[in-house]
This record gives C-alpha cells, sequence and structure tokens, in this order.
C-alpha cells in the first residue's frame, strides 16, 4: 500500500516545492554557541547519512561518510565530534547541494541548509581564533593586493611565483603549495588605466529591464589580477551604447572573508561599499560586477545577513551579472550583433557562484549569437574557491574535484577554454597542463566584435 502523505506521522521525502533560503541569524548569540552548533551538525549529519546524494560534490561528503563508515557503529554516533571539524573545514560554501542536489532545503520540514551551517561552523572557529594566519591573510585581498600591486613588487611577486624552487620554500614556510597556479598582480591596474578607456557622448538608452548605464563595481581581483578582464567589459558595454562609470572607491565584496567564517569584517565592507553604490544606484545608473562571487556576495549572501537594511535590498535589486545584462538588451534588441570574427569552439566552464544566481546560461546564450562559433557548456566545480586550490593541505583534492571538468575541456578539444570566474580559468589550466590558457568570455565577446 502506497504511503498517505496525510496520515499523522509520515515524513515527506523531498519536496517538489521551490527552495526558499532563510536569513542567517548570525547576530544571535546562541549562533556562536558551540554546543547549539554541534547539536545541530549531528542532526544535519545524520540526515545527510541517510541520504549520501551528495557524495559526488565537494570533499566535506566523502569525509563525512567516510567518518561514519570507518567508525565503530557505522553510525553517526561513533564518530567523534570533534571529528566534525573535518567536514565544516572541506566546505568553500560553493552551495550546489543546496541548489542541485539535497531534497530537504526548505521549505521541506527537515529544513537542510548545509552550506549556511558549514558558515555558522566557519563562524565559531573564527570566533575561537582557531584560524591560521595564511588564511586571514590570503583572504584579506585589499591588503595583499595595495602591497603586491606597487609596481616594483609586482614584478618580483610574479617572478617569485614562477620558480618552482622557491614555491617549494613557500609551501614549507606559508602552506601554499608549490603546484597551484597564482594570480599575477598589474601594477598597470584597472583604475590607473580606466581614463584611457572610455566613449565620449554616450546616451544611455533605457529598456523596459535595464537603465541603460552602468556603474562597474571593479572588484579587488578585477583591478589588480584580472585587469584585461574588465577592460573588455567596458569595450563591450560601450560597443553597445552603454555608457560605463567605475565606482569611485571599493573594498573587497566581502566574499573571502564570509568563506573564513569573520562576519565581522563581511559587515565592514559592506558598510564602506552600500552607500557608495546606492549613491550611483540614485544617479541612475545599474551596477554590474565581473566576478560571480562578487555579484552573488550583493545579490544574495548580504540580503541574507542584513534582511531589514533597505539599502541593501536596493543594491539587491539593481546588481547585474555583466552577461545577464546585455541578454536583457539583447530581449529588447538593444544589443548589436556586428560580430567581426568568428570564436570557432569554446568549452565553457559555468561557475559555482553563477548558478547559484538562478539567471540561466547568459554567457552561453550570448557568446552562441557570435557566428559560426560553438559553445560546450560545462556545469560542474572546478574545485578553486579562491583559497580552497592554493592552500598544501587541500591543493590535491581540489584538483581531484575539477579533474571532470578538465577532462571534458581536454575531450573538446576547443579554441577557447573559457570561464566567466578567472580562478576557475586558472584552475582547468593548471589541469590541462597544456599552453593553451583560459580567455575569459568578456575578451571572447571583445574579440568576436573586432574592438581594438
Amino acid at each position: 500500500m502506497s504511503a498517505d502523505p496525510k496520515r499523522e506521522g509520515y515524513k515527506k521525502e523531498g519536496s517538489l516545492e521551490a527552495p526558499t533560503r532563510h536569513t542567517l541569524d548570525w547576530q544571535n548569540p546562541d549562533f556562536y554557541n558551540e554546543q547549539s552548533l554541534l547539536t545541530e551538525l549531528e542532526r544535519v549529519f545524520d540526515i545527510c547519512h541517510g541520504c549520501r546524494r551528495c557524495f559526488k560534490l565537494c570533499h566535506s561528503f566523502p569525509t563525512l561518510f567516510d567518518l561514519i563508515d570507518e567508525s565503530e557503529s557505522l553510525e553517526l554516533d561513533s564518530v567523534a565530534k570533534s571529528d566534525y571539524w573535518k567536514v565544516v573545514d572541506h566546505c568553500y560554501l560553493c552551495d550546489m547541494c543546496y541548489m542541485t542536489m539535497c531534497p530537504y532545503v526548505p521549505p521541506h520540514e527537515w529544513n537542510i541548509d548545509f552550506p549556511h551551517l558549514m558558515l555558522r561552523a566557519k563562524a565559531v572557529k573564527f570566533k575561537k581564533g582557531d584560524v591560521k594566519l595564511r588564511d586571514k591573510l590570503l583572504t584579506s585581498t585589499d591588503l595583499v593586493g595595495s602591497i603586491a600591486g606597487i609596481p616594483v613588487v609586482a614584478g618580483i611577486v610574479n617572478t617569485v611565483n614562477s620558480i618552482k624552487p622557491l614555491r617549494q620554500v613557500a609551501e614549507k614556510v606559508a602552506g601554499i603549495h608549490a603546484d597551484a597556479i597564482l594570480p599575477k598582480f598589474h601594477s598597470d591596474n584597472l583604475r590607473k588605466r580606466d581614463k584611457n578607456l572610455h566613449q565620449v557622448n554616450l546616451t544611455p538608452t533605457p529598456t523596459a529591464n535595464t537603465r541603460g548605464k552602468v556603474a562597474l563595481f571593479v572588484t579587488c581581483y578585477g583591478n589588480r589580477n584580472a585587469p584585461d578582464m574588465n577592460e573588455a567589459l567596458i569595450k563591450v558595454f560601450e560597443h553597445n551604447g552603454i555608457p560605463v562609470k567605475i565606482t569611485e572607491k571599493e573594498r573587497c565584496c566581502g566574499m573571502p572573508k564570509m568563506e573564513l567564517g569573520d562576519l565581522e569584517a563581511v559587515k565592514a565592507s559592506k558598510t564602506f561599499n552600500i552607500p557608495i553604490l546606492c549613491k550611483l544606484i540614485d544617479d541612475g545608473y545599474d551596477i554590474v560586477t565581473p566576478i560571480p562571487s562578487c555579484t552573488l556576495m550583493f545579490k544574495q549572501e548580504l540580503p541574507l545577513m542584513f534582511p531589514d537594511d533597505v539599502d541593501v535590498q536596493k543594491v539587491k535589486n539593481a546588481m547585474y551579472d555583466p552577461f545577464e545584462y546585455l541578454m536583457l538588451r539583447h530581449k529588447e534588441g538593444a544589443l548589436k550583433t556586428d560580430f567581426k570574427q568568428s570564436l570557432g569552439k569554446v568549452a565553457y566552464h559555468v561557475p559555482c557562484h553563477l548558478r547559484v544566481q538562478n539567471i540561466g546560461l547568459k554567457t552561453r546564450d550570448l557568446l552562441k549569437l557570435v557566428p559560426n562559433t560553438t559553445v560546450e557548456t560545462i556545469e560542474r566545480c572546478s574545485g578553486h574557491d579562491g583559497t580552497y586550490a592554493v592552500k598544501a593541505e587541500t591543493h590535491v583534492i581540489s584538483m581531484k574535484i575539477g579533474k571532470p571538468v578538465v577532462t571534458q575541456v581536454a575531450n573538446a578539444k576547443p579554441d577557447y577554454f573559457s570561464s566567466d570566474c578567472p580562478m576557475a580559468g586558472d584552475q582547468i589550466h593548471n589541469g590541462l597542463q597544456t599552453e593553451q590558457e583560459p580567455t575569459h568570455p568578456m575578451i571572447l565577446m571583445r574579440k568576436a566584435y573586432g574592438i581594438e
């Protein structure tokens, strides 16, 4: 006889309702109560043990299941709670378990939000001081960038990072894996280039869903590590008649510190950035950011952390992924398709933090508008995460997570391989072990338009 969902005590197996996300109650003192946290970890881990659908995602789940399978009772009750932290350490908040796998996310009564539970655990660890100095420095992107971006220093840092024996020393001293590709630093950053990039006298043309002029939240990575990406963005947008203005000043969006569990640092970044962005919105600008994780920070994480802050919600509603913005314009007939150059075959990797935004595959769709161009789309985690792939203890695991992506790219034999996330592009490059380097999708669009 089939189960009756109306029967008292009946528990649904999964849910067909759309997932909802609860706000993050991070300013409640109980959020940092370790015993309360461990109780919730035990509840959720036991449900995960009974399901195991997420075994093929990040390394958190194999770690959890191995702990259980190697325990005395083969159940969670004989796993030491001190080992729970091993599961936490392998979560890098990609959100894929919540978005694509877990059948018990809210509004299901079991209310499983694994990424935000891991975030709570990371916050407890940070509050306890259980964080390495290396990790504090790796996530201090503004500080590191301001030093490494000095002209002489940038050259030294880039040289040292390219010399294997020196990298091996750095692995032993600083815990940064010798085989991890580290981002280059450009002293000729985007903010220095900006004054020479823009067309003059562009008149915004609004559409039903866009205001026709954008402010670019440059991002720390887009300024000092990948200025060519942002330069291409400005050129492509202005080729399409969209005036671009970079934010007068900004700090890191806060995502690296959030992944560390330093939520007070996230609050400090929010307090600095949000008023600047609100002023631009009041001046008639839409906001775009080039890095999916930064876009997600403003679209999802800050609104969940500060649900009652009207300015945070205001920025959320005005924030766009750049390809999302261009495709909205295309829908209204306001995108130029005067492409000059085919891109051939493109292997395109979709970053996790872009998938979480639930906007569809706008980058793929725009690339496919280029004549005689085919796009092979890869929707799987690269395993990078910004810091996870460079740390000595997790680099090899990160490469294993990203191996299916690397294999798909290698099998495609593309003219270009690309990802909206430059760090994911580097991870793929590292796995391919070839001279071919990643090309950001916006740089591909610049090529397709033939923009000098």
